[in-house]
């Protein structure tokens, strides 16, 4: 058999070896990196100018110095800025807390006879001092008051005689902010774009790829005075959030900016690409009056107001260019525009002025939401309030329209609420379809056809059983309980995407997997960094197979009235709208979720619950001052280095990085290393294994090498036994870096955490096929580094695992994979670390097997006989496995 090397694009013929990386034996030349071609706007082509607007003469000269002498400010050293910054931002820490912090230091010097030394910071209001004297950041917050303008009498309800505050930034100085934010160098895209790739292929990545963003530019540049500027859309999330349900129930409402130029990467990784802009009011009412239409109509009104004056500052740069800084330090004439809108469906119901149950992006009624209507779009929405003016129930009834309220973006050019409704992966995909849908409507089927509740109960356990029993996987969330827990996150929902298919086999229909697996595959699909044209029909086609399949639960009785689910429905539009926006990896509310906890739940945590949004605000102006710090202080080189090297080089000479002394694992010789793995063929293993990386092409693909043809090796030769290996590699749709790469630990442990083994399964690289077809499945068993002459080589144990047949199981669409044997022995082999792709998750086939009560996870390895190779356990690798 043939094996890839990645690297120099090479086939060698070894069997499971990988060629090492040493240029001694090997040279490699440049990588092969696939060529995608760029057409970019024309007319709006952003070139740099002036401060006043005036365009440089020669567009490629250097962007004005900005100020680069080492001067930390208020903060006087790195050091008390790296103190303030861990104590007030990264472990949140309380007031009483650091103020005992600062006592105990205090204490210290006392003790050691440096009591006349000056303490780090005199206090917790001194530390906050500091911080708030940075003079750069987000603009400081500013309140506004609304009030029910009616009549209003003694009599009136409360909510009529009640002020209402909403808190707010300056749009247009938040903009200036992170448009000038140096950490968002080389993630800024200046113009919209068209990418092709090498085949010819349209390819939809970030936002400014979409054919939104050309058709705005297209709409700019009908004014002659906008040639030459740069389109910059800001993207909005609102979403309301609790903070504390048993004690008073308290929620916030915050509405959270971003720039539409921030590469979708940066925006997932970067929590300062993400800025909380305002905090909207929350009308409650007594409960004679909370279904009060007088009520619910000021509720949208002030809803859509507010947002409205929140971003006034913005309207006149949305149609005359306004000068503004960017990145890479120069200055650029910007059109603003109101870009893609991140929420979930009641709120996307406030926002676009319909029906609730009605669809906001087209005009399919409820009661037939298996294709998608005609598109809705504002010109047609005012037609219909004008030609029904005295008719509001027909508008109501026929169109899904309400009459009295007029959404924010009418007040703003170029803006339809309609088409700016972006696809929501976690609240239509995750937490909606899949899990209060698909795993409630298979309960429900479990209750419908078992012989007694108490037998359903007895499957639905053992379902449990089955996901508990899934073996770990590196960031793999696990259920020690299977799914019977309530408080039920958007993670939860994730990681039970991983595991749940498999678990389900031999107790559903082999459709109502097929429907699922069909489901999955949609999300997968969808979730991915960049499409093109043939990941969309992948797509499209998942989705009809699932629309197909789902009948399955129409005859089996658990849908009887049929799918008239906005949330489903919703998928229909998905393909249309990543051709518009780029992947929805970027839009999505869990970026406006995940900033919730930094936005508010923390602050809400850190204050006295005294006027707690007061406080909440002013911890938010400190840590986007702090994060105005980072970016500043790192782009003048003043943060290079740990801080322990910082003041080395303040109060000494530069360390001599020759004396710093790596810690070694322990090494033990072959015949000791081989009792200790209980592998007695090591030695002749660790042979084989010399001759793949030294002569690669010698032998036949599957030839049986004879061992006197192997180097020799001295039996004391010391080796190296590691506990993990860590992979790295561009995955920009998980939880990834600044510029898209995810790292992962793999593990091989006799006793992870003290406990039961632990041996992670990964995939390695054979040939250059793709998918399963050019990768096998291996267990490692340990991981080890060993000199031979003057090389060091890093190679990993594994226990080989063979497919099942050419091609995945029908049922679930996974690939299936069993223990390969050689003799009555697992058959292993010792292997080149660099041809290790990543991990890989593989669940157990259980058919009909009941899963005792006490089985631990750590057995499923070595318990099953066939494992599903799991596609779903992260988006990079159902991206590995399905091109």
């Amino acid at each position: 058999m043939a094996h890839f090397c990645s690297r120099c694009q090479r086939t060698f013929p070894t069997r499971h070896g990988f060629m090492r990386h040493n240029s001694s034996y090997h040279r490699h030349p440049r990588p092969h990196v696939p060529r995608y071609h760029y057409q970019y706007h024309p007319r709006l082509t952003a070139r740099p100018c002036d401060p006043n607007g005036v365009f440089l003469d020669d567009p490629h000269a250097p962007p004005p110095p900005r100020d680069s002498h080492e001067d930390f400010g208020p903060f006087g050293d790195r050091v008390r800025f790296e103190f303030a910054n861990l104590l007030f931002e990264k472990t949140a820490t309380s007031k009483g807390d650091i103020k005992q912090l600062l006592e105990i230091l205090r204490a210290y010097d006392i003790l050691n006879g440096q009591e006349d030394r000056p303490p780090i910071y005199e206090s917790p209001d001194d530390l906050q001092a500091a911080i708030d004297a940075y003079p750069f950041g987000p603009s400081e917050w500013t309140t506004i008051a609304v009030r029910w303008n009616g009549e209003v009498t003694t009599t009136s309800p409360a909510w009529k005689r009640e002020t209402f505050f909403i808190h707010t930034r300056n749009a247009l100085a938040v903009m200036e902010h992170i448009a000038a934010n140096p950490e968002f160098l080389g993630s800024w895209h200046t113009r919209p774009y068209r990418q092709f790739s090498p085949e010819g292929h349209r390819v939809w990545s970030d936002q400014m790829s979409g054919h939104w963003a050309w058709k705005q530019a297209d709409l700019i540049a009908q004014d002659p005075a906008t040639h030459g500027a740069m389109f910059v859309p800001f993207n909005l999330a609102a979403d309301k959030t609790t903070v504390s349900v048993a004690t008073g129930n308290q929620e916030f409402h915050p509405l959270y900016f971003m720039a539409g130029n921030v590469t979708n990467e940066m925006r997932r990784a970067h929590h300062d690409a993400v800025v909380p802009l305002a905090f909207l009011a929350i009308p409650k009412s007594e409960r004679e009056y909370a279904n009060d239409s007088e009520f619910r109509l000021f509720k949208k009104q002030l809803y859509h107001e507010s947002i409205r004056l929140i971003l006034e500052p913005l309207r006149p740069g949305m149609t005359e260019p306004h000068v503004m800084r960017c990145p890479d330090g120069h200055y650029r004439r910007s059109i603003f525009g109101i870009g893609p809108i991140i929420a979930d469906y009641p709120e996307q119901v406030y926002l676009s002025g319909i029906v609730q149950g009605w669809c906001p992006k087209c005009l399919a009624t409820p009661d037939n939401f298996d294709t998608a209507g005609l598109p809705r779009f504002r010109a047609h929405t005012c037609n219909l309030w004008e030609t029904y003016e005295d008719d509001p129930g027909t508008l109501w009834d026929v169109f899904g329209v309400v009459n009295d309220v007029t959404p924010f973006t009418y007040y703003f050019p170029r803006a339809d609420i309609h088409e700016l409704i972006a696809p929501d992966i976690l609240h239509q995909l995750v937490k909606g379809t899949f899990k209060d849908h698909l795993v409630s409507w298979v309960e429900d089927y479990i209750y419908l056809t078992a012989d007694s509740e108490r037998e359903a109960k007895r499957i639905l356990d053992d379902i449990d059983r089955r996901i508990a029993a899934a073996p770990e996987f590196p960031g793999l969330r696990r259920f020690p309980h299977g799914r019977n827990f309530h408080q039920w996150t958007g993670n939860d929902s994730k990681a039970l995407m991983k595991v749940f298919l498999p678990a389900l086999v031999g107790y559903v229909p082999d459709k109502m997997v097929q429907c699922i697996s069909a489901f999955l595959d949609f999300s997968y699909l969808a979730r991915r960094s960049s499409h093109d044209i043939l990941s969309l029909e992948a797509m499209q086609g998942a989705l009809d197979r699932y629309m197909d399949l789902r009948d399955v639960f129409v005859e089996a009785g658990v849908r009887p009235d049929g799918f008239s689910l906005p949330r489903q429905h919703s998928l229909l539009h998905w393909v249309r709208m990543i051709k518009y926006f780029g992947s929805p990896n970027g839009v999505c509310t869990s970026i406006s979720e995940s900033k919730h906890i930094r936005a508010v739940k923390r602050p809400w945590r850190a204050s006295n619950r005294n006027k707690p949004l007061l406080q909440i605000l002013r911890t938010n102006t400190r840590y986007g001052k702090l994060a105005a710090a980072r970016a500043e202080f790192g782009r003048r080189g003043m943060l290079r280095g740990d801080i322990v090297s910082y003041a080395y080089r303040k109060v000494h000479e530069p360390e001599d990085a020759d004396d710093i002394e790596d810690l070694l694992a322990a090494r033990e010789d072959v015949s000791a290393m081989a009792r200790h793995l209980r592998v007695p063929a090591l030695h002749d293993l660790l042979r084989r294994f010399l001759r793949q990386q030294l002569y690669p092409d010698f032998d036949e693909p599957d030839a049986v090498v004879n061992l006197d043809d192997c180097p020799d090796l001295s039996p004391r030769t010391k080796l190296a036994l590691h506990a993990t290996a860590r992979a790295t590699y561009y995955a920009p749709s998980e939880l990834c870096g600044r510029f898209g790469m995810h790292s992962e630990m793999i593990r091989c442990s006799p006793r992870w955490f003290k406990q039961n083994p632990r041996y992670d399964t990964v995939f390695v690289r054979l040939s250059d096929a793709p998918g399963m077809q050019g990768m096998v499945v291996g267990r490692v068993r340990a991981f080890l580094s060993f000199p031979y002459r003057i090389t060091m080589y890093e190679c990993a144990l594994v226990e080989w695992f063979e497919l099942v047949g050419d091609r995945p199981d029908p049922v679930t669409g996974l690939w299936m994979v069993k223990p390969e044997y050689s003799g009555n022995r697992r058959a292993m082999e010792m292997i080149a670390l660099d041809s290790v792709v990543r991990a890989c998750h593989l669940m157990p086939f259980f058919g009909r097997t009941r899963i005792p009560k006490d089985f631990h996870f750590s057995y499923s390895l070595d318990a099953f006989s066939r494992f599903y190779v799991s596609s779903y356990a992260d988006y990079h690798v159902h991206e590995l496995l399905n091109g």
